[in-house]
């Protein structure tokens, strides 16, 4: 697969398609939250909540849409959830209070989940002989779409008038349809073959439950730059403001530039945990930096938390790629969707408990927060590798599917 653009066919149809949602997702990234309490006058608490109930209905939804994915054909699946997504998000212009607000912003984050979980049998089908590698440029293209977005979205909290929020939300919801129209060039997957046996496997693969809890604590890392960083700068050193800004695009630019690269080498199980091993030391190495940057001049504690972004980045790559092989080599080829929808749920939790973990620890209780989180990322990522031999022991010892029959209930 070329570094820029694949070649024509299946693997650029689900490139372009994935460019253009993520320019919609930075749009929203960047001012979503802004317009429900800019531009409709929502009080802060009543986004925050609104957000946190939409992420705790999401959790189940990944996995449904998944084994519906599997059964029915990941195409067609996963084009209604991109239909739906823009239709929850054009709903936000006609949210003026907390009741439509809860129900726009649930049904587009649970539309959000289910299409990745839904998207994963298309990634597996047409990524070649590596679909994690494929799976790992589509990331390098997310951070360039949001990137784009982001940029877009600056125009409207410039202005910061309702009219042009409201206009990004349209911009957003128009990418999202402007996707599931790209996305009807894909040739059709045909559905998985029938197999007999519980319905839910996934919901009874132990291993690769312990693995999703594992990726799940892990997964609360990229929230480091996005809430514990910002706000650690600009409440407890001197470096500039700015640098709030310079992180992310540092962080943004090495992920564009090396996630292929990262998860060329990571392809087996074992890899992926020994991935995992190194990602957790390269977080125990960041979040014990950043601490030391209180209380230094403005020019050296930016450098310091230039260089903790730097190798907290280089643990992202390594925790992305383990993510991306394991969760595809563990799952039957059958049941993808459902398996990477059972996988999504660790990192749903991160997202919204992640947050007000790392207020509590690193911003409220300060410097010795940093080292406890550093700590609990490396003891993660030390536990990984046991939990991929468990999970390989388990999958060889596993005796082969039926390849015909009807699905039964659990």
């Amino acid at each position: 697969m070329p570094h820029l653009m694949p070649d024509a066919g299946p693997q650029r149809v689900l490139a372009v398609s994935n460019f253009v949602y993520t320019l919609g997702s930075g749009l929203y990234l960047t001012a979503g939250v802004l317009y429900f309490t800019e531009g409709v006058h929502l009080q802060a608490g009543q986004v925050g909540l609104g957000l946190g109930i939409a992420g705790l209905v999401s959790l189940a939804l990944g996995i449904a849409i998944g084994h519906l994915a599997d059964k029915y054909g990941a195409r067609g699946v996963y084009a209604v959830t991109l239909v739906v997504q823009a239709l929850a998000t054009a709903g936000f212009v006609l949210a003026d209070s907390f009741w439509p607000f809860l129900l726009a912003v649930c049904t587009a984050t649970g539309a959000k989940a289910a299409g990745l979980a839904a998207r994963s049998p298309l990634i597996r089908h047409y990524g070649g002989d590596r679909p994690q590698e494929f799976r790992a440029y589509l990331r390098a293209v997310t951070n360039v779409g949001v990137s784009f977005g982001a940029l877009l979205a600056g125009w409207a909290v410039q202005v910061d008038t309702l009219m042009a929020y409201r206009l990004l939300v349209v911009g957003n919801a128009v990418a999202f349809a402007a996707s599931a129209i790209i996305l009807v060039r894909l040739p059709p997957v045909p559905p998985g073959p029938v197999v007999r046996g519980p319905r839910w496997i996934a919901l009874r693969d132990r291993p690769y439950l312990l693995l999703t809890g594992l990726d799940g604590i892990m997964a609360v890392q990229f929230k480091v730059l996005t809430v514990a960083i910002p706000l650690w700068l600009v409440g407890a050193t001197a470096a500039p403001r700015w640098l709030v800004s310079g992180t992310m695009l540092i962080s943004t630019v090495m992920v564009v530039a090396l996630q292929v690269r990262a998860s060329r080498g990571i392809d087996s199980p074992v890899a992926g945990g020994g991935a995992y091993r190194r990602a957790g030391v390269a977080f125990l190495i960041s979040c014990s930096l950043v601490p030391l940057s209180a209380g230094l001049p403005g020019w050296a504690a930016a450098a310091l938390l230039i260089a903790a972004v730097v190798i907290h980045t280089v643990g992202e790559l390594w925790h992305s790629a383990a993510g991306f092989e394991v969760s595809f080599a563990l799952a039957p080829a059958h049941a993808t969707g459902q398996y990477l929808g059972v996988f999504g749920l660790g990192a749903g939790l991160a997202e919204g408990l992640g947050p007000a973990l790392l207020i509590a620890l690193c911003i409220t209780w300060g410097a010795p927060g940093w080292y406890v989180v550093g700590g609990l990322f490396a003891l993660t990522g030390l536990a990984a590798p046991l939990a991929v031999r468990w999970a390989e022991r388990q999958r060889h010892s596993r005796p082969p599917h039926a390849t015909t029959g009807s699905l039964s209930s659990p």
